[in-house]
């Protein structure tokens, strides 16, 4: 029994793709599902023994396998030998850190892609998502059960809605790839919500939470941008229809793919642009603050300067001062201060200083 894989960290010396052992494996087998059809029937159903999709490779109907989980060693090792996929395409499965990419083998066409969702604190999420696309079947790899943005497919291949049951696996590779791209417009959604409210609260009232807000918006578009822009390659080498498993037929479908690619490149650097303007404004309106708490601070500290000169004048300890004795002397002092405190405010009021 093979030890679950891991990314490579093979020794100077060692041969490449060398699966090296997890150690203890991690808690988790792996779920399958399996959806059979063409345009007169369909059959779906979950795998228990992973031999139960051997018949399927070689069937004239269109097989969708989708494996959740990627600790099951076991059902990985068999995949790749029922289907014949290269060990180096299947430690690129198990890498979950992989860019996108695309790779034309042989008898397969092996493309990576990341999937991101929102939780329900609309947090981003994110897994990676690997395609194995054959002659009549497409395989798909997700990190965890639990969760993906395939139902919307899983019911078209179920009523028979749509083209999908009477295309091949080409173009359910397409509408698996077509899900992804188009759940990132709900992401771009929420995260340009958020950044519209973060930019009124910075211009109004900026606080330190506010700067937690806008880092993490920065954070989660430049990962949206380095996930997208090798995107818009895969789909790009798709639609150029390199492959001899994209037919003729699918092509325009995934143009559509990669106009939407540009445009969710586009929002990103739209939102990239903002948030980075919001950092300098929020900057500024706490230079701005802090300026306006010093004027303050400096007003009243010239108010009470000459206040201060006139009190340290008769604080003085000289024997003859002839105010010393006056009768009126201390109320005449402390007019004085009032009368001069009262025309530097409004000096300062003219001067519009306050």
């Amino acid at each position: 029994m093979s030890e679950p894989y891991k990314a490579s960290t093979n020794k100077v010396g060692q041969p490449p793709s060398v699966p090296t052992p997890l150690g203890e494996a991690r808690p988790g087998k792996a779920k399958i599902t399996l959806m059979d059809y063409d345009e007169s029937k369909f059959q779906e159903r979950e795998i228990l023994n992973i031999d139960e999709v051997l018949p399927f490779k070689e069937s004239p109907t269109v097989t969708w396998i989708n494996i959740d989980g990627l600790n099951d060693a076991p059902v990985l090792d068999k995949i790749a030998q029922y289907f014949g996929i290269h060990h180096l395409v299947m430690e690129d499965i198990v890498t979950t850190n992989q860019r996108p990419k695309i790779e034309d083998m042989e008898n397969y066409t092996y493309v990576v892609l990341r999937m991101i969702t929102c939780n329900s604190n609309n947090e981003m999420v994110t897994e990676q998502v690997s395609l194995i696309l054959g002659s009549n079947f497409v395989i798909s790899f997700q990190e965890r059960p639990g969760g993906d943005v395939f139902d919307p497919i899983r019911d078209r291949i179920r009523t028979g809605k749509g083209r999908i049951r009477k295309m091949g696996p080409d173009y359910l590779a397409y509408c698996l790839i077509d899900a992804i791209v188009d759940n990132y417009f709900v992401v771009l959604e929420n995260l340009g919500e958020r950044v519209e409210a973060v930019e009124d609260e910075v211009v109004s009232n900026p606080t330190p939470q506010t700067l937690v807000v806008i880092h993490d918006s920065k954070r989660n578009l430049l990962f949206l941008r380095k996930t997208i822009w090798p995107l818009r390659e895969v789909v790009d080498r798709l639609e150029r229809g390199e492959s001899r498993l994209i037919k003729k037929s699918t092509i325009i479908y995934l143009r559509d793919v990669y106009d939407h690619t540009i445009q969710i490149i586009d929002t990103v650097e739209t939102l990239r642009d903002m948030v980075s303007g919001m950092l300098e404004i929020y900057l500024s309106s706490i230079s701005n603050r802090l300026n306006e708490v010093m004027k303050v601070l400096t007003i009243i500290a010239t108010i009470f300067i000459p206040l201060t000169f006139i009190v340290g004048i008769y604080g003085m300890n000289f024997r003859y001062m002839p105010e010393i004795e006056a009768k009126w002397g201390y109320p005449a002092v402390v007019i004085s201060m009032a009368i001069v405190a009262v025309v530097m405010v409004m000096y300062f009021r003219t001067k519009k200083w306050l």
